[in-house]
C-alpha cells in the first residue's frame, strides 16, 4: 500500500499554519534553527491536582521535537504530526489542555487512555505510547504515527473490499480486541475511522478514549456511549453488558467493508426516520438482511457477530468466546499463530 507520509522538506523554514492553528503551542520551524521552546504557561484555572497523578516519561520534554502541523482535533485535546529531534522519526503528538479537564471523571478518561496507550506498546495491531510529559497547562501523549490512512478513507475510494481483505483486515482486530479483552479493557469505538492502515497494510486500531478499564471475567458496565451506527443492541436497551458490544461492533465494521454499506442504512425522504432516535430503533428491532453476492462463510460470520442477543453472539462464550472466532469457517484460512507469534 502507498505511504501517504508527508514529504518533510529542511528547505522550507516554515510551518505554513494559521495563527489559531497554534493555540498557545509554539511551532518551530523544520530546519531546528531554534533548540530553545518555552513552556507555553499561560494565564488559565488551577492545574488540575488529579492530573499530577499520571506518570511523566523522563528526560523528554516539547523542547525535543519539531512541531509539524496540526492533524486532528477533538473536544478535549488536538493531534499534532512531529518529530522526534535525536532521531528524526516521525509521531503523532495528542495534547490535551488541562483547562477543559474539569472534574474526576474528566481526569479518570485521560489516565485510562494513557494506561491504554501504554499497554497497547506490545500489540502490532494497536497504536502505542511512545512518551508522555507536562507542561503547566497541557499534557503531551506522544504516540505512534500510522501512515497509511484509516478504514474510512479507503472504503470512500474502493467503496467495498473483497472479502479475503476484509478477513485479513478483520482478523488482525479480532487479536487487538481480544489482547485489551484479556487485560480487562472493554474498547467501545470501533468504527472505520479508528482502524489504521500501516505502510505494510497491517491494521493499527486506535483512540482509546472510550476504553473501560478493570472488567474481570463476567463483570459489567453500564455506560451509554459509543458511535451511533455501531452501538450494540444490549447497551441502547439499557442492560449491564461487557466486551459483547465490542464483537458487536465488529460485525458491522465487517458488513461494511464487504458490503459498502451499514447494516443500517436508511433509504428515505421522511425526516422522521432520518434521526438518532429511528436508528437506534432500527437496530434493536429490524433484521439485519446479508447481501445475497456475499459468500456462504461471510454471510454465517456476519450473523454470529450481529446476534442481538450478546449470550448466543460469536465470540461471547465466557469459556471459549475467542476460539469459536478462530475456528469459525471464514476464518478458516488465517494463520491466528502467526499473526501473534511478536505478541
Amino acid at each position: 500500500m502507498p505511504s501517504q507520509e508527508p514529504q518533510l522538506d529542511d528547505k522550507n523554514d516554515d510551518v505554513d499554519l494559521p495563527s489559531e492553528e497554534t493555540d498557545g503551542i509554539p511551532y518551530i520551524p523544520s530546519t531546528r534553527k531554534h533548540d530553545n521552546i518555552k513552556d507555553d504557561s499561560e494565564d488559565i484555572k488551577p492545574v488540575i491536582d488529579g492530573m499530577d497523578g499520571i506518570k511523566i516519561s523522563q528526560g523528554l520534554g516539547l523542547q525535543d521535537f519539531d512541531l509539524i502541523r496540526v492533524i486532528g482535533r477533538g473536544s478535549y485535546a488536538k493531534v499534532l504530526l512531529v518529530r522526534l529531534k535525536k532521531n528524526d522519526q516521525i509521531y503523532a503528538m495528542k495534547v490535551v489542555k488541562k483547562e477543559l479537564v474539569h472534574d474526576d471523571e474528566d481526569i479518570d478518561w485521560v489516565q485510562t487512555e494513557k494506561h491504554v496507550f501504554e499497554q497497547a506498546s506490545s500489540n502490532p495491531f494497536l497504536v502505542g505510547l511512545h512518551s508522555c510529559f507536562q507542561t503547566t497547562s497541557r499534557l503531551f501523549l506522544v504516540i505512534e504515527y500510522v501512515n497509511g490512512g484509516d478504514l474510512m478513507f479507503h472504503m470512500q475510494r474502493q467503496r467495498k473490499l473483497p472479502e479475503e481483505h476484509a478477513r485479513f483486515y478483520a482478523a488482525e482486530i479480532c487479536i487487538a480486541l481480544n489482547f485489551l479483552h484479556e487485560r480487562g479493557i472493554i474498547y467501545r469505538d470501533l468504527k472505520l475511522d479508528n482502524v489504521l492502515l500501516d505502510a505494510e497494510g497491517h491494521i493499527k486500531l486506535t483512540d482509546y478514549g472510550m476504553c473501560k478499564e478493570g472488567l474481570g471475567p463476567g463483570d459489567t458496565t453500564s455506560t451509554f456511549c459509543g458511535t451511533p451506527n455501531y452501538i450494540a443492541p444490549e447497551i441502547l436497551r439499557g442492560e449491564e453488558y461487557g466486551f459483547s458490544v465490542d464483537w458487536w461492533a465488529l460485525g458491522v465494521l465487517m458488513f461494511e467493508m464487504m458490503a459498502g454499506r451499514s447494516p443500517f442504512d436508511i433509504i428515505t425522504d421522511n425526516p422522521d426516520m432520518n434521526t438518532e432516535d429511528y436508528l437506534f430503533q432500527v437496530i434493536l428491532e429490524k433484521p439485519i438482511r446479508i447481501p445475497r453476492f456475499l459468500s456462504v462463510k461471510a454471510s454465517h460470520v456476519l450473523k454470529g457477530f450481529l446476534n442481538k442477543d450478546p449470550k448466543e453472539r460469536l465470540g461471547c462464550q465466557p469459556e471459549t468466546g475467542f476460539s469459536d472466532i478462530k475456528s469459525h469457517t471464514f476464518f478458516r484460512s488465517i494463520d491466528w499463530d502467526l499473526n501473534t507469534s511478536n505478541l
